[in-house]
């Protein structure tokens, strides 16, 4: 768990230089996202995974531009679906789709693992596996164990923990 909130830190602070640009919010979304994927494993993935950001995200750019900081995922930009199924992602990061559309995504991958993160999914009851609480203050993160466990993809239960913990906002 130490190393999990440690990693965390140092993506937060290692990005200091290109942070100087963003919000408070903007970092936080930023690490929690590149924590997420850092400590998740895809079957048979070499390398960086692909992660396809909708456009409709308010986190676009925080979370495609690396600046000066180096970034756990390649990031994609992408508009709707087809492209997101085109581009064969490993992972996608929503901004306005419903619990419903993320959930149509994920049955349109059949049989790739794929981890799907949200921003505008506040219950995390259908859609993706984790969803992003974002107030005004805070940034933290829940988790739908039934959908993680359909993802195809095995996160380290320190994540897991994290998300029934409030200490990672």
């Amino acid at each position: 768990m130490c190393h999990l909130i440690l990693a965390l830190t140092l993506c937060l602070v290692g990005g200091q230089t290109f942070a100087a640009a963003m919000t408070e919010k903007d970092k936080s979304v930023r690490s929690i996202v590149s924590g997420i994927v850092s400590y998740t494993r895809w079957p048979s993935l070499s390398g960086q995974p692909k992660l396809c950001i909708y456009s409709s995200s308010r986190f676009t750019q925080a979370l495609s531009d690396s600046g000066s900081a180096a970034l756990p995922y390649v990031p994609l930009i992408v508009h709707n679906e087809t492209e997101a199924l085109n581009a064969t992602c490993d992972a996608v990061y929503f901004g306005n789709e419903s619990p419903a559309n993320q959930l149509q995504l994920f049955r349109n991958y059949q049989g790739r693992a794929l981890l799907l993160i949200a921003e505008q999914n506040p219950e995390c009851v259908i859609g993706s596996a984790f969803c992003l609480i974002i107030n005004e203050e805070t940034v933290r993160f829940s988790v739908n164990l039934d959908a993680l466990s359909r993802s195809g993809v095995r996160v380290n239960p320190d994540v897991l923990m994290l998300a029934r913990n409030k200490k990672h906002e």
